[in-house]
């Protein structure tokens, strides 16, 4: 399956923009979440695990940040989440969900 572009994304959080053309050849995995949704907290653990242990191996995660409430759409509360999972991959903020 071909990865669409990136649409809609107003800021990258841990990473320069990244392109279709930037993940070409390599697994990529990408996550669809936002902080607060329960389900999201839930899978964080393994998503960062899978990261962590392979991306020497060429897996590149790339998670979608996609609030869902006002609150979420704040930067440093993104910020915050990000730091307290652990989260190193790259995360494009699409705020009005163009994803």
């Amino acid at each position: 399956m071909q990865l669409p572009a990136f649409q809609g994304i107003s800021q990258w959080l841990n990473s320069e923009p990244l392109t279709v053309a930037d993940l070409k050849g390599s697994v990529v995995l990408i996550q669809f979440w936002t902080f607060s949704c329960i389900n999201c907290q839930r899978t964080l653990p393994y998503i960062t695990q899978w990261n962590s242990q392979y991306a020497a191996q060429g897996l590149k995660v790339v998670g979608v940040h996609t609030p869902e409430f006002p609150f979420e759409k704040e930067i440093s509360n993104v910020e915050a989440a990000l730091a307290e999972h652990g989260i190193i991959y790259p995360v494009p903020i699409d705020n009005r969900l163009v994803g």
